[in-house]
């Protein structure tokens, strides 16, 4: 079978790291593939013993140019294959195979006061053209299969391939020893309502002001606020850097150093397609501090990670306090099944089967 893969969101965040964990899995199958996107950034993906064939491409997803003009000459070699495939939910126009998609969430239909009304209507639109145009469609948990479903009908299979951990976190647990924790407390988002952010800084500062002696690092850059996010930020700025502090962008190890010292995770979100910090923080041998929302309550379930009421400020300022205050920071040690629960290798293996039924 040949198979066109879509690997254009490659350097992208959450969707960039579901591409880059099960792109290589993919193409240890027996299948060809043709592999979209731009070649300086898929050369390392290719070597004698994989069958596949970079298309260069730079053509930007969901653009105009990728809707209505794309190149027959790309087009003429895509459709030679099989089947196109892409781990996001934009298809280029031209395109004459069967085609499967990924739409991660649905937030913007469940949340739009997110986005204008404008927006919305465009963002619903590339909705319900992916969906049309998908043989199957691939998400990350049950939860975001049934909005899917709520949102977009029932005529089209969805088929749910979980997120999973990515391996260097788990070469990077495999040398952890005896690290130290720090008076800290991560946050990891990308800094949007949706994310929770405004009610833990609320939670921490009241926490604060009855003793806590830690610091909140917010793993993301203040630049990516919107104008009303304002009052957050004065919020922020008047705490002072020794209270809450943002680290900017940082690369993966950086992550993995804050997570693994930090004495706690807080992921106060109020809607997630997955969500994956807790996981990672739980690798790293910290404890998770998680909103009891549907799909936490789903993906979280087996693990020792503590809910808390989303949205409920006082609720999770006492959650904070009963698991730091004067109290050390918990270790977690997660059993191995539960360590493999999610994996990339079983995503990949879900995504071939049902690519090839």
């Amino acid at each position: 079978m040949i198979i066109c893969l879509d690997c254009r969101h490659i350097d992208s965040s959450g969707i960039g790291v579901y591409s880059r964990e099960t792109l290589p899995l993919l193409l240890d199958s027996a299948n060809f593939f043709f592999l979209l996107g731009e070649k300086n950034k898929l050369v390392s993906f290719q070597n004698e013993s994989i069958k596949a064939t970079i298309i260069d491409c730079n053509i930007q997803p969901f653009s105009l140019q990728e809707l209505f003009f794309f190149p027959k000459s790309i087009l003429q070699i895509i459709n030679t294959a099989d089947l196109f495939y892409s781990p996001f939910f934009n298809v280029p126009g031209g395109i004459k195979i069967p085609v499967f998609t990924t739409i991660h969430d649905i937030i913007f239909p469940d949340m739009p006061a997110l986005v204008s009304r404008a927006g919305l209507a465009a963002r619903m639109w590339f909705f319900r053209r992916a969906y049309k145009k998908s043989k199957k469609i691939f998400t990350v948990s049950q939860f975001s299969k049934f909005r899917i479903s709520h949102h977009l009908g029932t005529a089209r299979p969805v088929v749910v391939t979980h997120s999973a951990i990515q391996g260097m976190f788990l070469a990077y647990r495999n040398n952890l020893q005896n690290r130290q924790k720090k008076n800290t407390i991560v946050f990891i988002g990308n800094i949007k309502k949706h994310k929770g952010l405004d009610y833990l800084l609320e939670a921490f500062l009241f926490a604060k002001n009855e003793g806590l002696p830690h610091k909140l690092i917010i793993i993301g850059a203040k630049e990516n606020f919107r104008t009303s996010d304002n009052t957050v930020l004065q919020k922020i700025e008047s705490a002072g850097s020794d209270v809450v502090s943002f680290t900017g962008f940082i690369s993966d190890e950086q992550v993995m150093e804050y997570l693994a010292e930090a004495s706690l995770l807080v992921q106060p979100s109020l809607y997630e397609g997955f969500g994956l910090p807790p996981l990672e923080a739980m690798v790293m041998g910290t404890s998770a501090l998680i909103s009891d929302i549907p799909v936490f309550k789903e993906i979280y379930a087996d693990f020792p990670v503590i809910f808390f009421q989303a949205g409920n400020i006082d609720d999770l300022k006492n959650k904070i306090m009963e698991i730091l205050y004067n109290k050390p920071p918990a270790t977690v040690n997660l059993p191995k099944e539960l360590l493999h629960k999610y994996t990339f290798e079983k995503t990949a293996q879900i995504v071939l089967r049902e690519l090839a039924s």
